[in-house]
């Protein structure tokens, strides 16, 4: 993004969430506050008044008022600048510093202040994912070198328009992963996400640098400037992505809490607010997939999540997702009508046409500079024939690749010959034990491409 971009939607973000100026904007009580620095001091030693207000992203008037009330309080004292610097400095007494082992036992967390849930409610609502609008041409640019279907691109664009759940499903290979990832470039505008969120007394963990991709701020100098930037106890990142398979649990759907160091974390689903989040492989994962769906009925209804933390205490918190569900499974095996139904759009991809496929080989040529070979193509179409396999989009970049390997273990130039095809064919495909030899170099007869219609087989695979 270009930096005048930057600064337009940067104004457009202070607006959503300020900065606090006095103790009562950030949400948060005093005490709270008081135990965060205590142990800001413990773990940090003697601090000076810039570096807690980089640890805490609070600005200096509300830290102010906190260090005079823990100054009149007995837990910190106030040491002159030192040569190298005029600020002032703060240590803790014998006091605070039982202060903040007792708030460390209560909390392990040790950052920014955190954004109270009421905060990140409005936050999150005024930059709902469902506030994007998609169009046609959207779905265009996004998808202009990939080759899909247009009744595809017509389906899957009025669900992201709409914000509702989709539902993907066909062969393994069809590219059903990688067209939800592409649809994350409909979403090029950035949101605020935070460092951590306060429910209660509990300090909630978020903001997670595999999933959240902070952008440069127009203007840097603005974080330490009370009248400009937003709130700091916000970062600014593109809209998330989540992506979760066979691995996934139950488990990961609810906070996670570290008893050792009495910390909490976000599940990803929450991560993902305002973004996507796709659930892959869909009936593969460690828990029986009917438990699964029953998971999401309430946020799908609702639009919130409940969620547990301490004892038991549960809170509400917005589901503000486009949730993705991804399957080569047969969908009438994991889930009941009643579901499906409340999934809004089912889309289906299939085995590709000859010509889509062509199309991908040609791609794939193009970007490692491999010259397109006609007869070479024609070979390995010949190859699906003999064995009655589909076309899948996934294929020319896999056997490609095995090829470019041969080239490379043999130190010459990237060239397609019928003969590392075939080498290609035989390492790529695996054949039950009473299969025939692997298939030597063969010439090509009669072009007669494979176009397998879908079946579903006793497994309820999708093939």
């Amino acid at each position: 993004m270009r930096n005048d971009t930057l600064a337009f939607e940067e104004e457009a973000i202070r607006q959503i969430a300020p900065r606090p100026r006095n103790l009562a904007e950030t949400g948060l009580a005093q005490d709270f506050l008081c135990d965060l620095l205590a142990k800001h001091c413990y773990w940090g030693g003697i601090l000076n008044q810039q570096q807690l207000v980089e640890r805490t992203a609070l600005a200096w008037p509300v830290l102010e008022s906190l260090l005079n009330f823990m100054r009149t309080s007995g837990y910190i004292e106030v040491l002159s600048p030192n040569e190298n610097s005029m600020l002032l400095r703060y240590a803790l007494t014998e006091r605070g510093r039982n202060l903040a082992l007792d708030a460390q036992m209560k909390s392990g967390y040790v950052g920014y202040a955190p954004v109270p849930l009421a905060l990140y409610e409005r936050v999150v609502q005024a930059q709902s994912i469902h506030n994007n609008v998609v169009t046609r041409e959207d779905m265009a640019r996004v998808f202009k070198d990939v080759v899909i279907r247009e009744s595809v691109l017509d389906q899957l664009g009025p669900a992201m328009h709409s914000g509702r759940p989709i539902f993907v499903y066909g062969p393994p290979g069809t590219g059903k992963t990688y067209t939800g990832m592409q649809l994350l470039g409909l979403l090029d505008d950035s949101i605020l996400i935070p460092y951590a969120l306060a429910v209660g007394d509990y300090v909630v963990q978020f903001f997670d640098p595999s999933v959240h991709h902070p952008l440069a701020s127009a203007d840097k100098s603005a974080q330490f400037m009370l009248d400009e930037g937003h709130d700091p106890r916000f970062v600014r990142c593109r809209r998330p992505s989540v992506i979760t398979g066979g691995e996934l649990t139950l488990e990961m759907l609810e906070l996670a809490h570290d008893a050792t160091t009495k910390q909490y974390f976000a599940p990803l689903q929450l991560k993902a607010n305002n973004g996507i989040y796709m659930v892959d492989d869909l009936g593969r994962q460690r828990v029986e997939c009917t438990d699964l769906l029953n998971r999401w009925i309430v946020p799908l209804e609702q639009k919130q999540d409940y969620l547990t933390v301490g004892s038991g205490t549960r809170f509400p918190v917005s589901f503000d997702v486009v949730l993705i569900f991804s399957t080569n499974l047969n969908p009438l095996a994991l889930a009941d009508e009643a579901f499906l139904r409340r999934l809004g759009y089912k889309v289906r991809f299939d085995v590709l046409a000859p010509e889509e496929y062509e199309s991908i080989w040609r791609q794939v040529c193009k970007k490692h500079a491999i010259a397109f070979d006609a007869t070479a193509f024609r070979y390995v179409l010949e190859l699906y024939r003999r064995e009655d396999r589909p076309l899948l989009p996934c294929q020319p970049r896999d056997l490609l690749g095995l090829v470019m390997d041969q080239c490379r273990y043999q130190g010459l130039a990237n060239q397609v010959t019928d003969e590392r095809l075939a080498c290609a064919w035989n390492s790529y495909f695996v054949r039950p034990v009473s299969d025939p030899e692997p298939l030597a170099h063969c010439k090509p007869d009669t072009l007669h491409p494979a176009s397998n219609p879908l079946v579903i087989d006793k497994e309820n695979r999708i093939c």
